[in-house]
Formats: C-alpha cells, structure tokens, sequence
C-alpha cells in the first residue's frame, strides 16, 4: 500500500475512534442547581424573564463562584448592586452545548437577608451566530463550604412583560437578536433590590444540568465584558425638525443607548444608530414607551456605529442622554508610527475595525449578521497579535474548537458557526482556515500549543478524506456549497485552490511534527512535494500563472498567492511585480495577500504605493473611524457593503510586521527577528505586546543605514543582521543597533 493511502486510512480510523472533539475549556463539575425558566413560557423569541431569590446567609464566605448558564444572555445583580452586565455566550461550543459563566458573587454578600436577582433575555430563533434551544432557562450553582445557591423552585420567575417587540421592520435573519421595545408603564421598579413588596410566581424546573435542550456544559473561555460605565455624547445636535436627536460617539463602537426623560405616559421614543441598515439589510433598534413623570431607561441589546439617534415625539422633554461602551476585555497595547500619515491613519482604523469586530467571536460586521466567518478571522487573528494585548488571544482559540466542534458528518467544516440557520461550505475559507494564516499563525504567534492534539484529527479528516489529488499531485478543486474565493472580478479558483491547500498542509505538518507524528509528517511531505513538481508545469504559462480554463484578465490574487505560498521560485518573481503593477481585482479582504506578495518579493515601495492606491478612497470619507466591506461605500462596496468589516485590516498586520520587521522565529515571539523593509519611508515604529511582555521597535533611516532601538522583553531574544551583514543576537533590555537595509 503507498505511504499516502496507508496515511489516509489510519486517519480515518482514527476519526472512527474518536469519540468527540474535547471542547474548549470544558470541566468535570458536580452541578446541583437546575435549569429553571417561566412556567408560562419558554420558548417565545425575545422573552424576557425575571429571576430573584432571597437568600439569608450566617457568615459571608471569602469566595462563592456562581457558575451561570443562560440562554441566551442575563443581567445580575446581588443585593441591588450590579455585578454582571450582560453575561453569557451564544449558544453554542458545540451543537449539543452551552457556555457557563464563573462568577464570584462573595464580595456582594452581607450576612443576614441578601437577594440575587438576574434579568435574562431568550433570543428564542437561530442565526448565523446562535443555535436556538427552543426553550429560555437560567442554571446558577453556587457551592462554598459556607453557602450554597442554587436555581430551583424556589427561585421566583416572572415573564418581564415590560420588554417586547417592536413593530415591522424586523433585523434581517441573519441575527439571532430581534429589536427591544420597552414599555415602561409595565415596569417593576425595584423588583432587582431588596424590599421589593411585588409577587413572583415561582420557577419551573426544566432540565437537569448537562441535559437537553441546552446541552453540555463548557466554561467561558474569555472574559467578561469590558464596561466603560455612562459617558457622554461627543456632541449631541438636533434635526432641523428637531424631532431626531443625533448623539455622536468617539468612534465606532459597541454602545447600549441611555435616556433620561420628562414626558406623560404613552410616548414612544425611536432609537438606533446611524448604522441600522449597515450592510445592505435591517439591523438592530429599540423603542421606549414612556410613563408618566422623570424616568430613565438603557437599551440592553447593544449597537454599534458613529453615532446614536433618538427619535423624540412631541411633548417628551429630554433631560439627559448618555451611552454605555462595552467590548472584549483587551488593551490597545500595540501600535504603529511612521513618517508618512496617511498610513498611520490606515493602521489606526484598521485597530477600531478589528476592536468593534470582536465580542462572543470574530465578527465580519458588528451590524447585519455579527458572524464567525473564518476567512475574516484568519486575518483578524494575524492583526491581532500587533494590535491588541494578549488576553485577546483567546477568543481564536474559541473560535478553532466551535469551528472543528461543528465538522459536518462527510467530514467537511463550515463556516459561520456556531449557526441555527447555516451549514454551507466556502472551501477556499475553510482551507486558509486550517492552514499556516489561521491555526498554525495562532499557534505560533501566541505560544499556545492547548488546542492542537485536540483539533489535529478533524483537521487531517477534512484535508485528507474531503479533499482528493488528480493524477499529477495537485489538488482537485471542489465547488463545496459556495465556491467563493473573494469577492471581485477574475478569481482563478484552482490556482487559488492548489496555494491555499498548500498551505494548508503546511500547517498541518507543523502539528504532525509538534505531535511526534513521524508516519503523518512523512506523508504529508509526499503530497507537499507532488504539489511543488507539478505547481509550475500546470499553470505557468511563461508570463504568469493561470489555470488552463482561466477566462478573463490574469488574477492578481493567484499571482500573490504562489508568491506567499512558497510556490512561486524568485525567478518568478520578475513577472509577477508587472502584472501587481496592473492588476487590481482583489477585494480589501484578498488584498492582504497581494500586498505582503510584494514584500516577500522584496518590493517595500510598491507595496506602500499599492496600499495607498487601494484604500485612497475609503479613506477619503470624512467621519469614518473604520474600514469597509470594499474600497467604497454603497454601489462601490462588496457583499452589502458594511462600513465596519474585519477583513480590510490586513496592513495593520503587514505595517508592524514587514515595514518595522517584528517577525517571530520561535513560538510566542520567545525569539523574533528584526527585519524592516521601509521603502521611502524614514522613520518607523512599532510596539507589539507578548506574553513576555513589550517588544517596541524605533527605526530611522540614514544614507544605506538603519539606526534602531530594540526593547526586548526579559527572556526573550531578538536577531537581526548589522550593518556589516554579521547576524547578531540581543537579550533583554534596550538596545542601539545599526541594521543593513536589506531590500531596494
């Protein structure tokens, strides 16, 4: 039997005898408490419950960890006091599985009468990010050798009939969410603090802990919420009308909307953002009814955008408007600097891009659909390492289980997940998905090897059983259920295809050999090899590389492909520089690739030349913070055409990484390389936050010399080639050295 078929069969007797994927931070716990909901109803969209429990307590322990499950989301408060704004993961790790908070609730306790109360939100319908239950329950399980709480019935459970639905239009279906109408005439004032006189009818126990409808439980494996608490507009101005009121935040972000009003009972007040119909379709808004006298109100659902807009009918006397930021729990730690403003301003929206895509996952937009599409988080997760600080790690991590946990039986993967409503595979997304820019890159960027003995098997089962070889070595191509390779003209798929898979192998072989997987690393360097021999022969034709069947102008994205695969010899690379200069039909997601192409190909001032040529017009719009869906807005965008789209950051990534030249050579930047290609420009720096701490680097040109300040965190080793071409290493501390410049 060959090497590869015998490879392949022990693959999938492995996949045979693997029970299940182990899922992303998973624990063995002893749950006692219940899941607990309304006996009225459980499974209406958008129901909104009321949970609240008093609890008398002789002492006060040191710790009391709460672990909360919630379907979908859930506000708490102990005591009156807010501990949890708004809390939970959308559903789920997997299809038969749910996310559970930890929470320490011992430092709101008080010894005597205390009360736990939590406003949970049923989303009650799938979408591209949510599998719905069917049922809405609460399961809260606190264990202390000094207390115990625990939802059952006891626990008393009110339909919250103050939160409803507005009227048509809905958000389109893409979101689990729908639009929050409050009314607040139904209100129950104080019912989350201690002496409320009011009546709960009492819980009804549903399901036990780990069983169905909500499934297995999975620890949160990012953090809570960051909460900025109330702030004020930037500005606030009125409509000529001077019906609408148009509150401008600093950025665009993610917001819950607040008022404070005067008005008699029965108002209703409109409020969204100026990006409710972002992207083509209906997003999120809200309505408030109001009741007689002062009364204050924050829309739970969040929003994003650059500004908020309340709609104020006649008779309601605005006292106070203000919003609240919430986010991923990450720090701006890493930044970019440079001579030449315009790209300051690329790489700075590039980071509020990648911030406002980020909250239970990866996002494409944070406004029509807020989903797990893989190809933007490939790119997402690479800017994420120059961007933001480590905590942010994680929230890949999470993505590359629930990618893997929801595999389709035939063995293909699929992306937006976790999804009610979707099982569609891009093939291309899924191949850079499990290759060197998506696992491998997360992998050697951050250091963190947990997930890859977990994900390999599925990982080998798709590539090696979904995916087949023609006669020649190369791979066939597979149309999938959208074979999609970016949006714009000209895509030439089975060049696309070969490179992505290509890589995609790469990868794998990395984890074969991190995994000590001698017979799997010897079989994927065969199928490697045949792909390199017959690479050339099929689809260069002399002048550029094309496949057979190819109509149409040349594909600049298969040209920067071979080149950033490796498949593409340096001799090459003569031909492929003229048809970049020409070629233009990538969107800004694809134009990456393009763009770093070019500085592999050691051509740093048509990349920068490139780079303003592509995003000249995006960033022309005034008032803009962020980076679009395509290079405009409207006609002139891609796929709905958001103005917030996680895939266009790509130079960020290429800025820090390439211009300043912080490269990693060992697993968590432990050891990285400096290695700048700055082109015309004369000074450059960058900071790029590490598990061993800062790494900042200063660069200013001079003659055929590069005069540099390396900080280089403690333990860790920085290489980088002298004046002279000796290679030379530091330590930690800071450093002046003099750098050869090593491109044109």
């Amino acid at each position: 039997m060959k090497p590869l078929l015998l490879s392949r069969l022990l693959i999938s007797m492995g996949i045979l005898l693997m029970s299940q994927l182990t899922v992303v931070a998973s624990e063995t716990y002893n749950w006692k408490g219940k899941w607990i909901s309304s006996s009225h109803t459980q499974s209406r969209p958008n129901t909104w419950l009321a949970f609240r429990k008093e609890v008398r307590l002789e002492n006060t322990p040191s710790t009391l960890v709460a672990r909360i499950g919630a379907d979908s989301k859930y506000w708490l408060w102990v005591n009156g006091r807010p501990v949890v704004f708004e809390g939970g993961l959308k559903r789920g790790p997997a299809p038969d599985a749910i996310y559970f908070d930890e929470v320490d609730i011992a430092p709101y306790l008080t010894p005597g009468d205390n009360v736990i109360a939590v406003l949970l939100w049923h989303f009650g319908k799938n979408g591209f990010t949510h599998l719905n239950s069917g049922s809405a329950g609460l399961l809260f399980d606190a264990v202390s050798p000094e207390a115990e709480i625990l939802s059952d019935n006891s626990w008393g459970c009110a339909i919250y009939d103050a939160y409803g639905d507005t009227d048509a239009p809905h958000p389109n279906f893409r979101l689990p969410e729908s639009n929050i109408r409050f009314d607040a005439r139904l209100q129950k004032k104080g019912w989350e603090r201690p002496g409320f006189r009011g009546k709960f009818p009492k819980a009804a126990v549903v399901a036990d802990a780990g069983k169905a409808p909500f499934g297995r439980l999975v620890a949160r494996p990012i953090p809570q919420w960051r909460n900025t608490g109330l702030r004020q507009y930037e500005s606030i101005r009125r409509s000529d009308t001077n019906d609408t009121i148009y509150c401008r935040l600093p950025y665009n972000c993610q917001v819950t909307p607040y008022l404070k009003v005067n008005a008699k009972e029965g108002k209703v007040i409109h409020i969204l953002t100026d990006n409710y119909t972002g992207g083509s379709e209906n997003n999120l808004r809200a309505e408030y009814v109001t009741c007689d006298g002062e009364q204050e109100y924050e829309n739970y659902g969040w929003f994003n955008g650059h500004e908020v807009r309340y709609v104020i009918p006649e008779g309601v006397d605005v006292v106070e408007l203000k919003y609240r930021e919430t986010g991923y729990d990450t720090d701006f730690t890493g930044a970019f600097e440079c001579d030449d403003e315009f790209l300051n301003e690329l790489w700075r929206r590039s980071a509020r891009t990648l911030y406002v895509t980020m909250r239970d996952n990866y996002m494409d937009c944070p406004d029509r659909e807020r989903a797990q599409w893989w190809g933007d988080e490939v790119n997402e997760l690479g800017e994420t390492f120059y961007a933001l600080s480590p905590s942010a790690h994680s929230l890949a991590v999470k993505g590359i289980y629930e990618l893997m946990n929801w595999q389709r039986d035939d063995g293909v993967i699929y992306s937006p997940v976790p999804s009610g409503n979707w099982r569609k595979e891009l093939p291309l997304q899924m191949l850079a998905s499990v290759g060197w820019y998506g696992f491998h890159t997360q992998y050697y960027y951050s250091g963190d090897s947990s997930f890859v003995a977990d994900i390999y098997p599925r990982m080998k089962h798709y590539l090696h059983d979904v995916w087949q070889l023609d006669g020649d070595g190369l791979v066939i191509s597979r149309p999938g259920d959208w074979n999609w390779a970016d949006w714009g003209q000209n895509s030439d798929l089975d060049v696309l295809t070969n490179c992505w898979y290509y890589l995609a192998l790469k990868g794998e072989r990395e984890f074969a050999r991190q995994l000590g997987y001698k017979d799997d690393v010897d079989s994927i360097s065969s199928v490697i090899k045949g792909i390199e021999n017959a690479f050339d022969m099929r689809f260069w034709n002399g002048k550029a590389y094309r496949s057979p069947g190819h109509k149409g102008a040349t594909d600049d994205r298969a040209q920067a492909m071979a080149v950033v695969s490796g498949l593409a010899a340096p001799a090459r690379y003569k031909a492929i520089v003229k048809i970049l200069d020409k070629e233009y039909h990538a969107s800004p997601y694809m134009e990456k690739y393009v763009l770093e192409a070019l500085f592999m190909m050691n051509e740093p001032d048509r990349a920068l030349d490139r780079m303003h040529k592509r995003y000249a017009k995006m960033l022309s719009y005034d008032g803009y913070t962020t980076l679009f869906e395509g290079w405009g807005i409207g006609a002139e965008g891609f796929g709905g055409g958001t103005v917030n789209h996680a895939w266009s950051g790509g130079p960020l990534t290429l800025l820090s990484q390439k211009v300043c030249g912080i490269t990693p050579v060992a697993p968590g930047f432990a050891e990285f390389s400096v290695t700048p290609q700055m082109g015309r420009l004369k000074k450059a720096s960058a900071t790029v936050d590490t598990n061993y701490g800062l790494i900042k680097v200063s660069l200013e040109k001079s003659g055929d010399k590069i005069n540099a300040c390396l900080h280089v965190p403690e333990k860790v080793t920085a290489h980088y080639t002298d004046e002279n071409g000796r290679q030379c290493t530091v330590g930690g501390g800071t450093h002046f050295v003099i750098l050869k410049i090593n491109h044109r």
